[in-house]
């Protein structure tokens, strides 16, 4: 991004990069499947859990590689969405079920809603962009071991429709959260280390939508907003 607008050679070069590295990904993915199923001779219990890591190591560079095509898709505007009458709730509600285990800790996602009303969207890819944020946070979260998400209908200042606000925080912030119109937001930080190219392409899922995204201006870990027009 330069300026703030795409530069058109940005998604030629993730697109490339993507391709060259998914092929060199493939061959060494296939080796150590061959090793693991003891095609090259048997593995005593060392070497197998060496190349079992490795493996693990392997599954997560190919992930990252697709979320580099994807936001080279995104990017070029190629991306064809399928939109219909969707429950964002119900979104929501698979995507936190389907939540991997974080390593170190156990955090509970609690998901609340006003009554709402239905938007028009891509549900499979809203669901990833919520699944990437949703994700993201919980990891993130240091201060409690609960996360609350909270869909409410909002007609902040400036908009000339209502909208359908997602705030993300843990439970005892989440009533402040509600009240912040987004001038008093921050921008999302879709950069930050360790969650691969995931937010990047949610917030452009989001944008795609019409929405927005921002974080509490004080800590931009500390939580999310999200605002999909109503239609």
């Amino acid at each position: 991004m330069i300026g703030g607008e795409t530069d058109p050679k940005w998604p030629k070069l993730l697109s490339l990069a993507a391709h060259e590295l998914r092929s060199p990904l493939t061959v060494v993915g296939g080796y150590i499947r061959m090793l693991l199923k003891d095609r090259a001779g048997p593995l005593n219990d060392q070497q197998r859990r060496l190349m079992e890591e490795a493996e693990k190591s392997c599954g997560r560079l190919s992930s990252l590689v697709a979320e580099v095509s994807e936001l080279a898709h995104l990017e070029s505007g190629r991306v064809a969405f399928s939109r219909t009458r969707v429950d964002l709730r119900s979104i929501i509600a698979d995507a936190i079920a389907g939540l991997p285990d974080l390593q170190d800790r156990t955090v509970t996602v609690d998901l609340m809603a006003d009554e709402v009303q239905t938007i028009q969207g891509d549900a499979v890819r809203l669901k990833s962009a919520f699944t990437s944020i949703v994700h993201a946070l919980r990891r993130e979260l240091v201060t409690s071991d609960r996360l609350a998400v909270h869909l409410h209908q909002a007609n902040d200042e400036g908009e000339v429709a209502p909208s359908l606000r997602v705030n993300i925080a843990e439970p005892a912030r989440i009533e402040w959260l509600k009240t912040l119109p987004p001038a008093e937001l921050a921008t999302f930080d879709e950069w930050r280390g360790g969650n691969g190219l995931a937010l990047p392409n949610a917030r452009r899922i989001l944008e795609s939508h019409g929405g927005q995204i921002w974080s509490p201006a004080e800590d931009g870990k500390a939580g999310a907003v999200v605002s999909l027009p109503l239609s």
